[in-house]
């Protein structure tokens, strides 16, 4: 077994944890591009059988190798992603759960797969530890504990049942502040266009 292969297999064990359906977004766009699978092959280093795999969904990518395969495509994970042909339009995620793609601890997605709302819950003494600015409307709520956000210069306090809306563009960063603080953040995706719809005559 050469390199390639033993690759392929620390993936597809990966793959049964991760909820990537990509197959349809991955095979458009390959032969949009003209290109061959050996051509895929060869520029992300995953074996031929393996993406034959994904394009018919028959192995799930995990985001590392969804990035080498957008790397060979010209694109990016986010748009494989958000052109994907998913069925799943009900899904339970129980409180248990695996936390998702890339486990961090405390963390928690909500939403699995890609959609238009990105969910995650944070649990514990977190600090996000850089400012973020998002292209859309986001909802923090604090379940318990408490948490400071900063805000356009200001800073905020929220505790158990409190919830800040941040609208698109705002710069902002938070951390908890207590050991027993779950968090949580509901935002519009990042691949979606949300535009405020100017308001029709007579209205």
């Amino acid at each position: 077994m050469n390199d390639r292969d033993g690759a392929d297999d620390k993936e597809r064990d990966k793959d049964a944890k991760e909820p990537l359906r990509v197959g349809v977004a991955v095979r458009k766009r390959r032969r949009a591009l003209h290109l061959t699978l050996a051509a895929v092959s060869a520029r992300s280093g995953l074996s031929v059988p393996f993406l034959s795999q994904i394009e018919n969904e028959r192995a799930r990518p995990s985001m590392r190798s969804l990035e080498r395969v957008a790397d060979a495509l010209e694109t990016t994970a986010v748009e494989l992603l958000a052109a994907s042909d998913t069925a799943r339009t009900v899904d339970l995620v129980r409180a248990g759960d695996d936390s998702g793609l890339e486990p961090v601890p405390g963390v928690r997605p909500l939403v699995r797969g890609h959609h238009q709302l990105h969910a995650l819950e944070f649990t514990g003494d977190q600090d996000a530890g850089r400012e973020y600015q998002h292209r859309n409307d986001e909802l923090m709520y604090v379940v318990s504990g408490a948490c400071q956000v900063e805000a356009e210069g200001r800073a905020y306090r929220l505790e158990s049942g409190d919830a800040l809306f941040l609208s698109g563009g705002v710069r902002h960063r938070w951390r908890a502040v207590t050991e027993d603080t779950r968090f949580l953040v509901v935002a519009v995706g990042e691949h979606i266009h949300a535009t405020s719809e100017p308001p029709s005559p007579g209205q």
